[in-house]
């Protein structure tokens, strides 16, 4: 697992965080997709005998099938450089990070400015703390 200083972090955010946006709009055209399908479906079931728009829902599907591939191929351009996806809801993205010896994670949430919080491996999103000057040198004593 590759691990970043909070400089190395920061320094990679403008690249991830388009990155991520790419996904994120992604999935939303998929979302959309299939709330349109749901939507007809369930309006068909209750009226009966309605004719979809064959050639509209190919091109929505090939649209959907499009996106899932463009989210395939995003997360895995921001896992080669070295970063967690977490959430593709909250566009919430972890850079590992070395302090003291032990590995916690820079955690950046869409929309943040730069990367404020951290948290350990086992806590997640909801245990995140703000970075304070030892996070950024990395040498924080972190409790057992």
């Amino acid at each position: 697992m590759r691990t970043f200083t909070y400089e190395e972090a920061q320094s990679h955010l403008p690249i991830v965080s388009g990155l991520m946006l790419r996904a994120i709009e992604a999935k939303r055209m998929i979302d959309s997709v299939e709330s349109e399908i749901s939507e007809f479906s369930q309006r068909n079931f209750i009226i009966g005998g309605l004719l979809p728009d064959v050639h509209h829902f190919a091109r929505r599907r090939a649209a959907r099938d499009k996106a899932v591939q463009e989210i395939k191929d995003t997360v895995a351009e921001i896992r080669a450089i070295g970063v967690q996806v977490k959430d593709l809801d909250m566009g919430l993205l972890d850079f590992p990070c070395k302090v003291d010896g032990e590995v916690v994670l820079l955690c950046w949430k869409m929309g943040e400015e730069s990367i404020a919080h951290w948290h350990g491996l086992e806590e997640g999103f909801r245990g995140r703390k703000p970075i304070d000057e030892s996070i950024r040198r990395g040498t924080r004593q972190l409790p057992n």
